[in-house]
């Protein structure tokens, strides 16, 4: 373990950090590229009413997905500490385990949802205009869920090993091979939503197929044995309790945006979900330096949290909050001064154009602090203490974002739900940032 893994406790912080950032960052800015483009493919080449139906299936599937990447964080941060404490063989039992339990879940979920295809795409927003656009793009891309399961699963497990441009490529290749797709059954086969469909489908193939290359190609520390996939209570329980906290949080995302869509429906109609669906691409594009380095500092911390490196733990801490907080108020600048511009990139519909530029300015309002929030609850998932991760990770989504849209939209109406994200935000980014405090004292002390 020269390489890969032991870098996490011996070089300088700073370096350290950016090394596992840099890759991460990019595979986030060509994966939210990917997803960015394609909405505007979409929206250029089949209608805007396309785009606000994609959007209705993504937190579905994004939902059936979350399984292998809760299992992914959680088994990561778990192969991180046992990599710090030299225990391969829990490393590797811990990567086996997370394979079958990834294929099992993901197959069980997708089977429960197409049973019920009829009831979730309404309740998700899919009414009216958009119900058949969405069930053909729904079925479609639920089939292919469990191999992008696998591959959330993979790629977080090849960044727990300390191999950040690996888990760059995993993210590069489905991006592009999307793109190519996308352009290949909707502009020039006009498969139209089958075709969007279709080429997201096979982009999870194309990512599946390296990740299982890498770990099948002595490119990983983890060697598995058939005896590696025989379930372990004791692993399975600590990746529940982990796992559960990245579920949660991608569960509450799923809810929050079934709430947003129906009460922006019942308060604009389709134009205004469609300017939701464009702030939707829009927060996963411009936040992806912020992403990078909390993925980047989860595998750091844990590591020297295993280690039991007191003082590193301490930095890794302090150094990703400084970038994290000094990237996102850059994003903040930069999408106020060309909020005007952004919709027209998404489509030509007038009313969503004219809609959009306030919503952009709201939503965004408080990005500057969004590391703070990011990175404190990060921290606890890193490092094995679920509960507190999880409570802190529902603070925004969950206990303030929720109650917020209600009373918000109640009072200002489609203003309402733009206020609640930046309020919810400045909530959660406080209480995190006491319990960060808190902690650290406390871990440093004992």
């Amino acid at each position: 373990m020269k390489n890969g893994s032991a870098s996490f406790g011996t070089q300088p912080i700073p370096e350290l950090l950016i090394k596992q950032a840099v890759p991460a960052s990019i595979g986030i800015l060509v994966m939210s590229l990917n997803i960015l483009i394609d909405t505007i493919f979409v929206g250029q080449w089949i209608g805007s009413n396309a785009i606000a139906a994609i959007n209705v299936v993504l937190p579905v599937s994004f939902f059936i997905a979350a399984l292998g990447m809760a299992i992914g964080i959680a088994g990561g941060s778990i192969i991180s500490r046992a990599l710090g404490k030299n225990d391969l063989k829990r490393a590797t039992k811990t990567f086996g385990n997370q394979i079958v339990l990834t294929l099992l879940l993901t197959i069980s979920f997708v089977i429960f949802g197409l049973s019920l295809i009829d009831i979730i795409i309404p309740a998700f927003g899919g009414k009216g205009q958009l119900f058949e656009p969405a069930k053909v793009y729904y079925t479609i891309v639920l089939y292919g869920v469990p191999v992008l399961g696998y591959c959330m699963m993979g790629n977080n497990v090849i960044r727990a090993e300390g191999k950040p441009k690996n888990a760059m490529y995993a993210m590069l290749l489905p991006s592009v091979s999307n793109l190519l797709l996308d352009y290949v059954f909707i502009y020039v086969l006009d498969m139209g939503m089958q075709g969007a469909a279709w080429a997201t489908t096979l982009s999870y193939l194309v990512c599946a197929t390296y990740i299982f290359y890498f770990f099948n190609a002595k490119g990983s520390e983890l060697h598995l044995k058939w005896s590696d996939l025989k379930l372990d209570l004791g692993i399975t329980k600590e990746i529940g309790a982990l796992g559960f906290v990245t579920l949660a949080r991608q569960s509450v995302i799923s809810i929050s945006v079934l709430l947003v869509n129906n009460i922006l429906f019942g308060l604009g109609g389709e134009a205004v979900v469609a300017v939701y669906a464009i702030i939707s691409r829009l927060l996963m594009f411009s936040l992806f330096p912020v992403l990078g380095i909390t993925q980047g500092f989860i595998p750091i911390a844990g590591y020297n949290y295993g280690a039991n490196n007191k003082k590193r733990v301490e930095m890794v801490i302090r150094t990703a909050v400084i970038y994290a907080s000094g990237f996102a108020t850059v994003v903040f600048l930069l999408i106020n001064i060309f909020s005007n511009s952004i919709g027209g990139i998404f489509t030509n519909d007038a009313t969503v154009l004219e809609k959009a530029p306030t919503a952009i300015r709201w939503v965004f309002a408080a990005t500057p602090i969004v590391g703070v929030q990011l990175v404190g609850a990060a921290y606890y998932q890193a490092i094995g203490k679920a509960l507190p991760a999880l409570l802190l990770t529902l603070t925004r989504q969950g206990f303030f974002f929720i109650p917020l849209l209600y009373i918000l939209s109640g009072i200002m109406g489609i203003n309402g739900v733009w206020l609640a994200f930046p309020v919810a935000e400045f909530l959660a980014a406080l209480v995190t940032g006491c319990f960060l405090i808190y902690e650290l004292k406390k871990y440093l002390k004992s």
